[in-house]
């Protein structure tokens, strides 16, 4: 497989003042400042084929957003290199900026006052896209993501789901043969997160457009992603197929019931109580021991079941309960 992404031994580290407790710490810290070394990201090596979507994970802090600030050029590197189609982001940024689609799900690169479709006009003479593939590139786009409906409506007046679809939209406007994704469907409701993911998977299968996604939702690496990337401190802990690393990472599920009458505990040894809310009750069981339905069949048996759902913890339970963060 043709690489498209070469990371080798990436490096950053900040500078920060180190600060004891209390007043007395304080005034110490003013006084005579203690300057400490923390590294966001600390030798992290990886390499991501051409075609591939890749989940870059782990809790927050761990050096996800940096190493991606790092490989689109926004950040330099304290040591190590990163190339995209042999071009360095630090080097020649311009160039590989043209090679580049970024959405960062907290920060939006959509003009505030501007109409949807004048965003996309500006960035056309941005990126010096001709006439025609513009046309072309944005009517393929309008037709992936609904834009039709609000593409003349103010960026500031967009639903959070409507403002995503223009990011990702304006993200692709260029035809970047890689995509670089940052929580892209945080905050979003499931229609909005589906829209998305279907997107994702469309330009990766009919463009093979490269993607590389952090998030903490487990749901949306397991149907876009079949290789994980765990980061954690810095450091790269897991790096293969998305089922091996998600049994190791969450051997367990959870459990949501609710309740005809308020329930402080379970009886069943098939699952471990977590907590009670009301008439509701939190619990997990080992999927690799039993499954969800010999769960309920058996808490039926103790208590009226009004409702129930199942699912996965998120990246970040995930991780906590594994590497102990």
């Amino acid at each position: 497989m043709e690489q498209q992404i070469e990371v080798r031994h990436l490096v950053k580290e900040y500078k920060t003042i180190k600060r004891s407790k209390g007043i007395l710490g304080l005034l110490k810290s003013l006084a005579k400042p203690e300057k400490v070394v923390v590294k966001a990201v600390d030798d992290v090596s990886f390499s991501i084929g051409k075609g591939e979507i890749v989940g870059y994970i782990g809790p927050n802090g761990a050096g996800k957003s940096t190493t991606i600030k790092m490989m689109t050029g926004i950040m330099t590197p304290t040591s190590g290199t990163v190339s995209i189609e042999e071009d360095s982001p630090q080097k020649n940024r311009k160039k590989v900026v043209r090679k580049l689609g970024v959405v960062f799900g907290q920060r939006s690169q959509l003009y505030w006052d501007l109409r949807l479709g004048e965003t996309f006009e500006l960035l056309k003479r941005i990126y010096q896209i001709d006439d025609m593939a513009y046309r072309q590139t944005l009517g393929e786009l309008t037709e992936l993501l609904e834009l039709g409906d609000f593409c003349n409506t103010p960026v500031r007046q967009l639903s959070l789901g409507q403002r995503m679809r223009g990011d990702l939209a304006a993200a692709m406007l260029h035809s970047p043969s890689i995509l670089f994704l940052d929580e892209p469907s945080i905050g979003l409701d499931i229609d909005a997160k589906q829209a998305i993911h279907r997107f994702i998977s469309q330009i990766n299968q009919e463009r093979g457009v490269t993607v590389l996604l952090t998030t903490h939702d487990l749901n949306e690496v397991s149907e876009l992603c079949k290789r994980l990337i765990v980061i954690n401190h810095g450091r790269i802990v897991e790096d293969g197929a998305l089922d091996g690393i998600v049994r190791r990472m969450s051997p367990y599920r959870l459990m949501e019931i609710e309740t005809t009458a308020p329930r402080h505990a379970i009886a069943t040894p098939l699952a471990e109580f977590i907590r009670q809310e009301g008439n509701k009750i939190y619990c997990k069981f080992d999927h690799r021991q039993v499954t969800a339905s010999r769960v309920i069949a058996e808490l039926a048996k103790e208590m009226e079941i009004v409702d129930l759902s199942v699912h996965d913890p998120d990246i970040e339970e995930a991780v906590r309960g594994i590497f102990g963060t």
